[in-house]
């Protein structure tokens, strides 16, 4: 079994209110067999820090539409995605687009 994986996560954009507003985040993922993904990362915000709305911020298994993410300062999309492998000490950070009128 591997050891836990260190992250830091960032929420952004207004993303940060449904998580107590709380922009940055320390987190520590339990050691599991294999690595962790950001499809599983997802699935772990959802179940341990997302306080409120979940569909503002999940859509399926991945985030929703409008909701910007980066991985190490690099866009997701050039990263693989919901398949990028995270190392410890990655920063990740959900920033929303989407504004309310």
């Amino acid at each position: 079994m591997a050891a836990p994986l260190s992250l830091h996560l960032e929420f952004g954009g207004g993303a940060e209110l449904l998580f107590n507003s709380e922009k940055k985040h320390q987190v520590s993922l339990p050691g599991q067999a294999g690595p962790w993904d950001i499809r599983q990362l997802l699935v772990w915000i959802q179940q341990n820090l997302l306080k409120e709305r979940p569909e503002l911020f999940i859509q399926g298994d991945t985030v929703r539409p409008g909701i910007l993410v980066l991985i190490n300062d690099a866009d997701w999309e050039l990263m693989g995605q919901l398949d990028y492998q995270l190392q410890d000490g990655d920063t990740v950070v959900f920033i929303s687009t989407l504004h309310g009128g």
